[in-house]
């Protein structure tokens, strides 16, 4: 009898130290994302989606924010693990430039995502038809701490204009959409993968057009800005667009705060490939996603974990 009781006890500790395991392995993490106008927020959702449930005990929560800046920010002091973040955005905060007045140096790249282009949209009636037009003109520039409002400004600068030059709007992309569908603003700045909701949302609604980049600014923009790239926005890729437009690109990024175990990073990143048909038949963006392409176009360095996985892929 004692013997069955003792052996009764035993189990019953066996069995509550499995029930116990899973809660100890449970990781809890946030991604900061962007506005649910724009492309970080449904793509991180998807993201999201796909380790939570491929990854045991992953708690990924996706929180809505004012882009990369503030993404960067919030990753470096861990009160968001992970985020998207733009490439150029991902520079200055590593190296203390533009709004940065200090080196964040606690972000680590994952994997680099998809290239996100400069939409610069007007009416399709608009007496706009440069960059240098815009001179004068009210334009939703982009949230407050955003990585679009900072490459406009970069722009602007190859083009010599000041901040003092246009009236500039500090909107999230759907509050810029808002405004330019009611007229009171003249041109919406969006940084962002393509298609984008929110041009899409106002090409449907209001003729549009979107403002070439002379190739003479683009050369000059890329030879002082390397993390920028030339790119073409296709025809049609919104309603109305009947040819190409070229412009310039900057990659979005996945990063995590430095301090995340590096087996964690190495299953995010693990998981994150071996489930991109997955993630491409969840949001477009995810056609775009390859592993050769994740490891070029960011400045700072790769989490130990994602390298792990990249060089036993011999991606890296």
């Amino acid at each position: 009898m004692k013997k069955m009781v003792v052996i009764s006890v035993v189990g019953m500790l066996v069995l509550g130290l499995a029930a116990l395991a899973p809660a100890q392995q449970a990781v809890k993490m946030v991604m900061a994302t962007g506005g649910t106008a724009g492309t970080y927020y449904p793509f991180g959702g998807a993201i999201a989606k796909i380790w939570n449930e491929k990854i045991p005990g992953m708690n990924v929560t996706v929180q809505t924010t004012g882009g990369s800046v503030e993404n960067v920010r919030l990753t470096n002091k861990k009160e968001a693990e992970l985020a998207i973040a733009q490439s150029d955005t991902l520079d200055f905060a590593y190296n203390a430039k533009e709004s940065f007045k200090e080196k964040l140096i606690n972000v680590r790249a994952i994997a680099v995502l998809f290239p996100e282009i400069m939409q610069l949209v007007v009416r399709a009636d608009s007496p706009i038809k440069s960059f240098m037009d815009l001179k004068g003109q009210k334009i939703s520039v982009g949230a407050p701490g955003s990585g679009t409002e900072a490459c406009f400004r970069t722009l602007m600068g190859i083009h010599g204009l000041k901040k003092e030059d246009i009236r500039a709007q500090y909107l999230s992309f759907a509050e810029g959409v808002e405004q330019f569908k009611d007229r009171h603003i003249d041109a919406i700045v969006v940084l962002a993968g393509i298609p984008t909701a929110a041009v899409m949302d106002v090409s449907v609604q209001r003729e549009i057009r979107i403002l070439p980049i002379a190739d003479d600014m683009i050369a000059k923009v890329v030879q002082v800005n390397p993390f920028l790239t030339p790119a073409k926005l296709p025809a049609n890729t919104y309603k109305g667009l009947t040819s190409e437009v070229r412009t310039i690109a900057v990659m979005a990024a996945m990063v995590v705060n430095s301090e995340i175990k590096e087996d964690i990073v190495y299953n995010l990143t693990k998981v994150l490939f071996e489930n991109q048909s997955t993630l491409a038949m969840s949001h477009v963006k995810g056609k775009e996603l390859n592993i050769q392409t994740a490891v070029k176009g960011v400045s700072i360095p790769f989490h130990p974990g994602a390298v792990k996985f990249y060089k036993e892929k011999g991606a890296m």
